[in-house]
This record gives C-alpha cells, sequence and structure tokens, in this order.
C-alpha cells in the first residue's frame, strides 16, 4: 500500500528523524522507504545529541543522519507525510496543496495532538518525546 513514507517537523535533528529510525528498524525487511526532512532544517548538521544516543541506546546508529530541507518534490513523491504538529501538517499542505491528502499528524493514532520540541531541552524531555515518537510509530504499523 505505502511505499515510502516522509516525516517532517522543524529542524529536522529531533523529532522527524528519530521517528525515521524507529519506522527503518519496525519495518525490517519491507519494501518501504522512510525518510524525514524539516520544513525550517538546519541543513546538513547531524542529529541532536540527546536524541541519538537514545537511538544508540536500542542499538540504532543514526551517526549518518544529516538534516534535510523539506521541499515540495518530496511532498508529491511521499505516499504518507507524517507531521509533528498542527502547523508542521498546515505548512507542508501550502506548501504543495495537491498533496494534502497523504499529509497526516504523526500523533492521528493516539491523542491526536502535537509531538513537542525537545530542541536544547534537557535529557528527560528527550527522553519523553522519544517515548512518545516509540508509541507514534507503533500505532501507525497496523496501517503500513
Amino acid at each position: 500500500m505505502f511505499n515510502s513514507i516522509l516525516v517532517v517537523c522543524v529542524g529536522n535533528v529531533c523529532r522527524s528523524p528519530v521517528a525515521e529510525f524507529l519506522f527503518r528498524r519496525e519495518l525490517g525487511e519491507r519494501d518501504i522507504r522512510v525518510s524525514s526532512a524539516g520544513l525550517g532544517a538546519l541543513v546538513g548538521r547531524p542529529m541532536e545529541k540527546d536524541a541519538a544516543e537514545l537511538l544508540h541506546e536500542e542499538g540504532i546508529d543514526a551517526s549518518g543522519h544529516r538534516a534535510r530541507q523539506l521541499e515540495p518534490s518530496m511532498l508529491r513523491d511521499a505516499d504518507l507525510v507524517l507531521a509533528m504538529e498542527h502547523r508542521h501538517l498546515k505548512s507542508a499542505v501550502r506548501l504543495a496543496p495537491e498533496a494534502s491528502g497523504k499529509i497526516f499528524l504523526f500523533d492521528k493514532w493516539h491523542a491526536g495532538g502535537d509531538v513537542p520540541d525537545p530542541y536544547r531541552r534537557s535529557r528527560s524531555v528527550f527522553e519523553q518525546v522519544h517515548d512518545s515518537i516509540e508509541r507514534g510509530v507503533g500505532r501507525w504499523l497496523r496501517y503500513l
């Protein structure tokens, strides 16, 4: 059903890459390409230290990640786009209105709220956000 998933946040150094790597782990050998990008990406920057460390503690190496700027073509090319916040969803729709039918809130299958941005916050905030993203990935898996 879905061949490609794109996860969107702002900087592409915390939330969306964490979701990208967790989806990749959970999808395993399934032929679904997962990527991420940011609406205001810190282009070329690696993942934030705490976010990468939490993934590493789960056996996931995210050291190769580099932030990418979201482009309209990415939204058009993806089969499913997941936005971390309501405002990200609206911004993505404005960027590529023709893709609006496949852009959803990441937390759609839980509380339907925003996943808070842990950028420049404490390790405990990163842990809470990581757990929230893990739950979100798990809830999306049944629809993929």
